[in-house]
């Protein structure tokens, strides 16, 4: 059903209040400026998405354009996957065919800002009968994965040489990190975030990319089965997802992060 545009304003104004990569802009004075521009320019077209990439070998300090995409686009589906999961979770919003309507506006760093006309289409799914996370989950896939992420990566892959099994391992890595900043913010939302995060996780191509743990009560990690390739960055590193990082030094690095967060490992 589709939802009231006014709501859906509300909606997405408590949603960015959790944080930058949250942040959906509705500001009806960004409507004549011409910077923001459609996101469907990154796929559609590769002029942008192979700046953004030339610009990410720049300021990663790598001359492998491999590693800048792959870190370029795990930051883009992080961005993507945070606002929508924490729309459906606190409102049980879902956008519709996102890809006609959301806008984006270049910056030199920091979250991609993201922004949408007050009359763009989004679908009340909510449902709390048993039996319905699936339905939920299958149109949060269908929003994110089909209508923005793979014309993405089809995109990525005619700009460079990459796996894609890669790619959608960075798409899980970033979908199971909203679990990581949702939950801190809003610990009502936790459990429903942790169920419906899990549910899509199953589903279509981020099967198998991984494996969801919650080592500790409320604590939810990610470890996948490919690499975003961050090692190969000057001064970077394994992060705790990694499939190359030695089990013992991931279950250290997982039990710092519950503990920086006020749990008990």
């Amino acid at each position: 059903m589709t939802a009231d545009p006014d709501l859906v304003v509300e909606a997405l104004a408590d949603v960015s209040a959790i944080g930058p990569y949250f942040a959906i802009s509705t500001d009806p004075g960004h409507e004549d400026d011409l910077t923001w521009r459609p996101l469907s320019e990154l796929a559609s077209g590769t002029g942008a998405l192979r700046a953004r990439i030339i610009d990410f070998e720049r300021r990663l300090g790598t001359g492998e354009s491999r590693v800048a995409a792959s870190i370029l686009f795990q930051g883009l589906a992080a961005r993507l996957w945070s606002p929508v999961v924490g729309a459906v979770t606190a409102h049980g919003l879902v956008p519709v065919a996102a890809g006609t309507h959301l806008r984006w506006r270049p910056v030199a760093t920091g979250p991609l800002p993201l922004w949408t006309p007050r009359t763009a289409g989004w679908a009340t799914v909510r449902d709390e009968r048993p039996g319905t996370e699936g339905r939920v989950a299958a149109l949060l896939y269908r929003a994110v994965v089909t209508e923005l992420l793979e014309p993405l990566v089809q995109a990525v892959q005619s700009v460079t040489k990459i796996a894609p099994s890669l790619l959608w391992g960075n798409a899980a890595s970033a979908l199971a990190g909203t679990l990581r900043t949702l939950p801190a913010a809003r610990p009502d939302l936790g459990p429903s975030a942790a169920r419906l995060v899990h549910e899509v996780l199953q589903l279509g191509v981020l099967a198998g990319t991984g494996e969801l743990a919650e080592p500790a009560p409320g604590h939810h990690f990610f470890t996948r089965v490919s690499c975003c390739l961050y090692y190969r960055v000057p001064g970077g590193g394994m992060c705790d997802d990694c499939a190359l990082l030695d089990p013992a030094a991931r279950d250290g690095q997982w039990a710092r992060a519950v503990r920086h967060a006020g749990g008990t490992w």
